[in-house]
């Protein structure tokens, strides 16, 4: 099923999920630029929003070449959802989303986020509400139950719809799992089975055959993609290659990884100021170069600074380091060699 919004017409998305101190625009733009499809503002306090607090709403801070995207609201009190809806709207996103997914405590906990799964009529109500208060498209996200004794998600997904919501995107576990264990991709095809509305599944999606056997296995109109994406933006990129080719990609080269990692830190600094800038960088320095041998020291001076020219020169110094290049181009030919041998016991058809 193709997922419009608006003018927007998206078949067999890529979605990027909405994530607490990760989803913003810089993170947004980076994987915008590897091919994501939908993004979405981190997800926004009801609450926060009401009262004016300043980084709410520099949160929906929307440039035009983010569309699609979508601003992710959530909280406890139908009403101050219904004002936090209309406020997020005169910000001119896509569609506005309602988070029922959220499994930490300080959000569960007090009958916002995930906590919102043990209050079924609630949740139904509040769906209701949001959709009659805006003109926008109105989408949730949620996940199968509270824990493995409440899993209502089939009935909670036709309520969804009876009610308005225009598509749902379902994280395969429980609140109580958090994310730990599996995904279980099997009631989000349930899921998928019992409504009309674009299903979009969410959880264990971390490379190009995971995505194309959501796909493929268990129907979904378009994947969500969270912590895969943290560590490895070119996972959208990726998937696309993957599906147009059949061929799994070569991983990014050692230049390719600096090289976006530096463009992703300037544009943090741009957004957030350089000290803040490069120190929430961190999350995403680790990840860009996870895996490269000889890294863990380098990594371990480049958390000791918060100066911008000085973490880009290190970079930089990174691309010409003989030690990791060596070592990369062995892993490589080695991963050649392994190809060969694959394609030759296959009578040459690789």
């Amino acid at each position: 099923m193709t997922i419009t919004y608006g003018n927007y017409s998206i078949d067999k998305g890529l979605y990027l999920a909405p994530m607490e101190d990760v989803s913003d625009y810089p993170f947004r733009m980076i994987c915008k630029k590897l091919g994501v499809d939908v993004v979405y503002s981190e997800f926004i306090s009801s609450e926060a929003l009401i009262r004016d607090a300043e980084k709410a709403f520099k949160k929906m801070t929307i440039k035009p070449e983010e569309h699609p995207i979508g601003i992710q609201i959530y909280g406890n009190r139908i009403e101050a959802m219904v004002e936090a809806a209309q406020i997020a709207e005169e910000k001119g996103p896509d569609f506005i989303d309602i988070n029922f997914g959220c499994p930490v405590k300080k959000v569960a906990l007090k009958g916002a986020g995930s906590g919102l799964l043990r209050d079924v009529p609630k949740m139904i109500a509040m769906c209701e509400a949001v959709v009659r208060s805006v003109d926008l498209p109105v989408t949730a996200k949620t996940r199968l139950g509270w824990d493995d004794t409440s899993i209502e998600i089939v009935d909670i997904a036709r309520q969804m719809e009876a009610v308005g919501i225009e598509a749902l995107a379902l994280h395969g576990r429980t609140r109580t799992q958090g994310y730990k264990g599996f995904a279980n991709w099997e009631w989000i095809a349930r899921v998928k089975e019992a409504v009309s509305i674009p299903v979009i599944g969410n959880g264990d999606i971390v490379d190009p055959v995971s995505a194309e056997n959501a796909f493929d296995r268990y129907g979904v109109d378009a994947v969500m993609i969270g912590r895969g994406a943290i560590h490895n933006p070119w996972i959208f990129r990726d998937i696309k290659h993957y599906r147009t080719t059949g061929e799994l990609p070569a991983p990014p080269s050692v230049e390719e990884r600096v090289d976006l990692l530096i463009e992703h830190l300037q544009m943090s600094v741009e957004y957030k100021g350089e000290r803040r800038g490069v120190i929430e960088m961190r999350k995403h320095t680790s990840g860009y170069l996870k895996g490269l041998p000889h890294i863990a020291r380098f990594r371990s001076r480049l958390v000791q600074t918060d100066s911008l020219d000085e973490t880009i020169h290190m970079l930089n110094e990174l691309k010409e380091n003989p030690l990791i290049r060596d070592a990369v181009l062995k892993i490589e030919q080695s991963r050649d060699e392994a190809l060969k041998m694959t394609c030759a016991g296959d009578d040459g058809n690789c």
